[in-house]
């Protein structure tokens, strides 16, 4: 996308003095020089041009309240002396990622008092001998090079996301949150183990009984059975067959009964 189309996106029906801040990072520049930004962002404070192939700041128009600059991963390699002729009250500025081999290049940052912040990351000056007490003797007002200060101790960060202090509150409060979750999870599967225990006695105990019934039912079947068979026999007799039966069976009987005398 075009600075110019980016910067209209950006603006959102405001007028430019109401901006305070603005980025157009991966936008692309007109031939390496910024275009559409005007002195009519006269409030300004906060500007991120990131990655927008940029060769030079020449163009950048006056910005006297201008505190902050993000200039990373273009391709200035000098003319810095428009920021200390635009940009009188800059506090923090960013050329990581840049041309800049020469710790002269930098030499026009000493006409910016308030600068408090410079970061060089992967520019090739960084690698010359003595890089960081060169820069710290050129521009004195400097508190932090590259995030670290004189004695190398880092900067603090003002921004709680980005020292990880909110990350790690969130995380405990998370974790507390997970916990709980975990207990619960653990009660909620104890009572459904229980309640399967419960429901599996019931069901042993239902075919128990359901087994108990059948074998009942099973027995008087058969009894009932093998009562229907004799008499079914009976029935199936000739009626002359069934008295004679009966005659033999009288006739046991009574030699049953001559016997019992003679014993006596």
């Amino acid at each position: 996308m075009e600075m110019k189309k980016r910067l209209t996106l950006e603006l959102r029906n405001k007028k430019p003095a109401e901006v305070k801040e603005l980025v157009l990072d991966n936008c692309r520049s007109d031939d390496g020089k910024i275009v559409g930004l005007s002195s009519d962002f006269e409030n300004l404070e906060f500007l991120s041009m990131i990655n927008i192939n940029l060769l030079s700041v020449s163009n950048l128009p006056k910005l006297n309240k201008l505190r902050k600059l993000e200039l990373s991963d273009n391709r200035i390699s000098g003319g810095l002396e428009v920021l200390a002729e635009r940009t009188p009250n800059l506090t923090h500025l960013n050329l990581s990622g840049n041309k800049i081999k020469d710790i002269n290049t930098l030499e026009p940052l000493k006409k910016l008092p308030n600068l408090h912040s410079l970061d060089l990351f992967n520019c090739e000056v960084t690698m010359l001998i003595n890089y960081r007490e060169s820069v710290f003797a050129l521009l004195p007002q400097l508190t932090y090079l590259d995030g670290f200060d004189v004695d190398d101790q880092e900067a603090p960060d003002s921004d709680p996301e980005a020292d990880g202090d909110g990350l790690d509150d969130e995380y405990e409060e998370n974790g507390d949150e997970g916990e709980e979750d975990d207990d619960d999870e653990e009660d909620e599967l104890d009572e459904e183990v229980i309640d399967d225990e419960e429901e599996d006695d019931d069901d042993l105990d239902a075919e128990e009984e359901e087994d108990g019934v059948d074998d009942e039912e099973e027995e008087d079947d058969e009894d009932g059975e093998d009562e229907e068979e004799d008499e079914g026999d009976e029935a199936e007799l000739p009626q002359g067959e069934k008295r004679k039966r009966e005659l033999e069976d009288e006739g046991e009987e009574d030699l049953e009964d001559d016997d019992d005398e003679e014993d006596d």
